[in-house]
């Protein structure tokens, strides 16, 4: 599915097959480093679920779809600009296929909402920022596994300097008034999420 979505739209701006591949093949490539556990190809196709059940509230959808496939395609855990990069990236990437600016810009602009999840002043940016939020609100037995998924990412670092950090990550988010921007997945997720990060703090006392 992820696959044929992204032929599909890359169709809309080139018709050079070879391109197309390549440009997959490096997507492809990014999100199955062995370093990833959970920002892999089965957390772009859960994404583009999120976001299919919403199609009719996007007004940009290419935008979002590009916006999907790049917004983890540079993930190193001890760096702090991932989404710059990634930012960076695809707008390399989209320019080659020359698709127009306002929608390189849209894209940049819902990569970097990523890296703070902050309500911005656009509607497509903060459902896709929830969508990729979705995950907190899942039943426990899936945010269970992708607590697992993340320590392994992180697993590099002792529990100490783990734990700390990713007490301070749960706070973030508890401190919100809302998790969720929009009301679609507020009432679907907000109540989930609490529980799921409620839980989860107290395993680090």
């Amino acid at each position: 599915m992820l696959k044929e979505t992204f032929i599909a739209l890359l169709k809309n701006y080139s018709d050079d097959f070879d391109q197309i591949q390549l440009l997959w093949n490096e997507v492809e490539k990014c999100h199955s480093e062995k370093n990833r556990h959970y920002h892999t190809l089965q957390h772009l196709e859960s994404l583009l679920l999120e976001l299919i059940e919403i199609k009719d509230k996007i007004q940009y959808w290419d935008c979002i779809l590009f916006s999907l496939f790049y917004h983890d395609i540079i993930y190193h855990i001890i760096k702090s600009n991932n989404e710059e990069k990634s930012a960076a990236l695809a707008e390399k990437r989209m320019n080659q296929i020359s698709v127009p600016k306002e929608i390189i810009n849209r894209c940049k602009a819902h990569i970097l909402a990523t890296k703070s999840h902050k309500k911005s002043t656009d509607s497509d940016t903060n459902y896709f920022t929830d969508a990729d939020l979705s995950i907190l609100g899942q039943p426990s037995e899936t945010y269970s596994q992708y607590c697992k998924d993340v320590r392994n990412e992180f697993s590099i670092y002792p529990d100490f300097v783990y734990n700390a950090g990713r007490k301070k990550v749960i706070n973030h988010f508890l401190t919100m008034k809302r998790i969720y921007k929009t009301d679609y997945f507020y009432q679907k997720y907000e109540q989930m999420a609490r529980r799921n990060l409620t839980r989860e703090i107290a395993f680090y006392g």
